[in-house]
């Protein structure tokens, strides 16, 4: 049987007038690129029904074939027929880059564009350390009982887990410099020290500190993602004016020291505090909302469950989870932040299964199952988060809205935790207590979040060019 890669590309060469009518084919990431002698002997709505061809764009005086990771093999197909090469290029040289334009759409698409570039590198990382968390869960004490919590297979899995997400910063510095041109390792360094053991026995401690005299709050930045990219931004500044102003025999040694010297304390006592600095804030309102009582508490309990997302996605989540864990060790049970942020969670089980079933391109299909066998089984979210939220911009509201939907009813009919909730489907175990029916109206709340989540997801989360695989 023929190589499918062979098929595609003998298909393809078919329907644009053979080999000879092609003067470069070369590739990026997910498109053949061809450059056509003559363009009309292309039979555009041929190519699009080939098997294995996810759409055709007509760009930049080239035909791009649609056909996602394994173009390169059927790009070294077309090439072996004959045709001239153009290697490789980037993802996005579709015309000369244009002037920015400061406007809110630009704005908020280069963020995203930031956002997207740092995060994506980082889900083969995420997707295997939430597997390792998966087979710990299943086999553990929570689900099947193979093995005790305390057996070196569960420690060693664990462990695995917390590799791949305590020293996010680390990785994501990496990226996120590569993303915007400083020097990696300057990148992955500055993530380093916001993880350095001693900062963080600062952290656990509570002792004071300064960085050369300016004051600073020690924090536990493992695992956080917003410290190291607002970080990584700033630094792209400093070391520039650095690499322009020194002379050449100095900047060797001079532009990535006297960089970190002045972003230590930029990214330690000002950057990374931010995020603890909004999650206060905006914990200490949500609460306000909630005891406000009536359709007040109603409303703030969904705002709450809306905006959880977005709060564990930038780090600031980890303030408001303090606020609520206080009260719940004074009283034993808590009717507001730990039900919106668990019952919350059950959109976004509904965004990722509706996400599975709606994308076509193969490698988005079972990138979109994993996610959600990682975060249903393993209690793992943020593949999800930065795999899907942050490339599908869409997801961002269609998970809010279920969200919001489930902590309105579980408020209204006044659902409490009595138990520290798991991160995964066991969630709902945290909702069992002296009141029998208390777990039902959860489990009432967080089938209306997954429906709806689930429901708008499939409608109106991906545009149709997402849906195929072929936007860029």
């Amino acid at each position: 049987m023929a190589d499918k890669n062979v098929q595609i590309a003998e298909q393809v060469l078919a329907n644009v007038g053979g080999a000879e009518n092609i003067s470069t084919a070369l590739h990026c990431m997910t498109r053949l690129r061809l450059v056509l002698k003559d363009d009309g002997l292309a039979d555009v709505e041929a190519i699009k029904n080939i098997p294995g061809v996810l759409g055709v764009v007509e760009q930049g005086g080239q035909l791009q074939v649609v056909i996602g990771q394994n173009v390169p093999k059927v790009h070294a197909a077309v090439v072996a027929a004959g045709v001239a090469s153009g290697g490789s290029v980037d993802e996005n040289l579709d015309g000369a880059p244009q002037k920015f334009e400061w406007t809110p759409k630009n704005v908020g698409n280069a963020i995203l564009g930031y956002l997207s570039g740092s995060m994506v590198p980082m889900i083969p990382v995420m997707m295997a350390a939430g597997m390792f968390k998966v087979i710990a869960a299943i086999i553990g004490s929570s689900m099947l009982g193979l093995v005790a919590d305390d057996s070196n297979v569960i420690t060693l899995l664990n462990f695995l887990y917390d590799a791949g997400f305590y020293f996010l910063p680390i990785y994501l510095g990496y990226n996120a410099a590569t993303k915007i041109g400083v020097t990696p390792m300057l990148g992955a360094y500055m993530g380093g020290i916001l993880v350095a053991p001693a900062f963080v026995e600062l952290a656990n401690a509570g002792a004071p500190f300064s960085v050369f005299g300016i004051p600073c709050t020690p924090a536990v930045y493992g695992s956080t993602a917003v410290p190291i990219l607002l970080s990584v931004w700033v630094m792209s500044y400093i070391e520039k004016f650095f690499k322009k102003n020194l002379p050449d025999a100095l900047t060797t040694i001079f532009t990535p020291f006297l960089t970190m010297l002045i972003m230590t304390p930029i990214a330690l006592c000002a950057l990374a505090p931010l995020g603890n600095f909004l999650g206060i804030g905006i914990g200490n309102a949500l609460y306000a909302l909630g005891t406000a009582g009536g359709v007040f508490s109603i409303i703030g309990a969904g705002i709450l469950a809306a905006l959880w997302l977005p709060l564990v996605a930038t780090g600031m989540h980890v303030t408001v989870i303090m606020l609520a864990i206080g009260n719940f060790m004074a009283t034993g049970m808590d009717a507001f932040v730990l039900v919106m942020t668990t019952i919350s969670l059950w959109s976004g089980y509904g965004a990722e299964l509706a996400s599975f079933l709606r994308l076509k391109e193969p490698n988005e299909k079972s990138a979109a199952l994993g996610y959600f066998i990682s975060n249903t089984i393993g209690g793992v979210g943020e593949p999800f988060i930065y795999g899907l939220l942050f490339r599908h911009s869409r997801l961002w509201l269609t998970c809010a809205a279920g969200a919001f939907t489930s902590g309105v009813i579980a408020s209204a009919l006044g659902v409490k935790v009595y138990n520290m909730a798991a991160s995964s489907v066991l969630n709902l175990l945290a909702f069992i207590g002296p009141e029998p029916s208390n777990l039902v109206k959860a489990c009432i709340a967080a089938a209306a979040g997954f429906v709806v989540g689930l429901v708008l997801t499939y409608l109106f989360g991906f545009t149709k060019e997402e849906i195929e695989g072929t936007a860029k």
